[in-house]
């Protein structure tokens, strides 16, 4: 299953390096598009739930590590929860 990678821009200009254990993320979200918030959030869930679905399907479990890289966006997300305007921006996808 090939690994994918993603460079994420918040607010605050700050920069996170995701994982996703299937390149389905790229049918989510696309480099230099700026999401708001809310948005990215529901693409990032979705995108992180097929792709630990599709460990599942190939190995019998789950992906903890999708999972996890979940978490750490909700977790930094809520940061920026004050501000209706704030966006993230997808920087780059790394194979």
């Amino acid at each position: 299953m090939p690994v994918m990678h993603f460079q994420v821009r918040w607010p605050d200009n700050s920069e996170t390096l995701c994982y996703s254990p299937s390149l389905v993320i790229k049918d989510f979200l696309k480099v230099g598009e700026s999401y708001k918030m809310e948005e990215f959030l529901e693409l990032s869930s979705q995108a992180l739930h097929i792709a630990s679905e599709r460990v599942r399907e190939k190995y019998g479990f789950g992906c903890s590590q999708a999972m996890d890289q979940l978490a750490e966006i909700q977790d930094k997300a809520v940061g920026f929860s004050n501000s209706n305007e704030s966006k993230v921006t997808i920087v780059s996808f790394k194979e």
